[in-house]
């Protein structure tokens, strides 16, 4: 179980990254007024799109998993801060579930660096 736990984590972030894809790159309502709202539209819809993209690809392979899951926290850090600041918790009678999609997906990529941390290049390895 704990050998496969990180993938599953892994996987489930990279899932919810990739599931959001189809909202942002086909322009769907409720994606256009987000981004509209925050003043980010369309560009700031499709390059976050794009960094999502990256992002789950990143956590699927093993050399580049920190990589994906620092993108990830940069990237849902952001969703998490426009929430809070311009969007609220609810956003289109959606009951909050973007809100607390981004708060999970966030955790678990803290979670995950925190496992894979000893894969960075730059950081002291620890033991």
């Amino acid at each position: 179980m704990k050998r496969y736990f990180p993938l599953v984590l892994r996987l489930i972030v990279a899932a919810i990254l990739i599931q959001t894809l189809r909202f942002k790159f086909t322009a769907h309502p409720d994606s256009v007024f987000i981004f509209s709202h925050v003043g980010l539209e369309p560009y700031g819809r499709i390059g976050i799109g794009i960094l999502e993209l990256i992002a789950g690809i990143l956590l699927l392979i093993p050399k580049t998993i920190w990589m994906g899951a620092t993108l990830t926290l940069g990237v849902i850090g952001g969703a998490i801060f426009m929430h809070l600041t311009q969007l609220g918790i609810v956003v289109n009678n959606d009951g909050g579930i973007l809100f607390i999609t981004a708060i999970v997906t966030f955790i678990l990529s803290a979670v995950i660096l925190y496992v894979y941390k000893n894969d960075i290049p730059f950081i002291k390895k620890t033991v």
